[in-house]
């Protein structure tokens, strides 16, 4: 199964900004069970930042989500180095696909190196309004997977991998469960936020728990 063909690409370029969720306000909710949220889910975790730091962020994102692109590009970096980098925080990163284009990028990233993974994120967050709004969209995607070693016969054996697909489905079904609506959507050891969150939201919501 391709899971991008070419009618798939075609639609989904043709349609763009209309698969998007709509950007979410800063939101509190309850928190959830951090033990089960913070448990590892089939196809292994995505993180950074030491085992043992005192505060575990989870953030649901979709790759083709203009907002989650947002935090990626104006404060993921500075966060990383403020917070991940000093030991403070454990960041995992999980996968909630929106649409066609966000799957396939999301399992460009599961087929690379592990090592490799956020780089592959990054990169495709960075050039979002590059490759999301090509004429060719699958073309797109494929250039910007080149520099990571993908082939056109790596490429297109990562999106007919059905049980990654079916892996990357799950993670979106227990981010469901976990009351996920938006993207992104953070975890902050439990408590519920929406949006593309500053670092002087990241602040507010971090210092307390340290």
């Amino acid at each position: 199964m391709l899971i991008l063909d070419r009618r798939a690409f075609v639609t989904l370029s043709a349609a763009g900004a209309l698969l998007f969720t709509p950007a979410a306000a800063l939101a509190q909710e309850a928190a959830v069970d951090t033990a089960e949220l913070h448990a590892p889910g089939q196809l292994g975790e995505k993180v950074l930042g030491e085992a043992n730091a005192p505060v575990t962020i989870v953030e649901y994102a979709s790759m083709s989500c203009p907002h989650c692109a947002s935090f990626d590009t104006q404060t993921f970096d500075a966060f990383k180095a403020k917070y991940v980098d000093t030991g403070q925080v454990r960041y995992i990163f999980r996968e909630f696909p929106l649409n066609a284009p966000a799957y396939a990028v999301a399992m460009l990233a599961r087929c690379a190196p592990a090592d490799r993974f956020f780089d592959i994120i990054h990169a495709y967050f960075r050039s979002q309004n590059e490759w999301l709004t090509a004429d060719n969209l699958k073309a797109a995607i494929f250039e910007q997977a080149k520099p990571f070693g993908f082939t056109e016969q790596s490429f297109d054996a990562c999106l007919s991998n059905q049980s990654l697909f079916t892996g990357l489905e799950a993670v979106k079904e227990r981010g469901l469960a976990f009351g996920v609506q938006a993207t992104p959507t953070f975890f902050i050891d439990g408590r519920k936020l929406e949006g593309a969150l500053t670092l002087e939201d990241l602040d507010e919501a971090i210092q307390p728990l340290l």
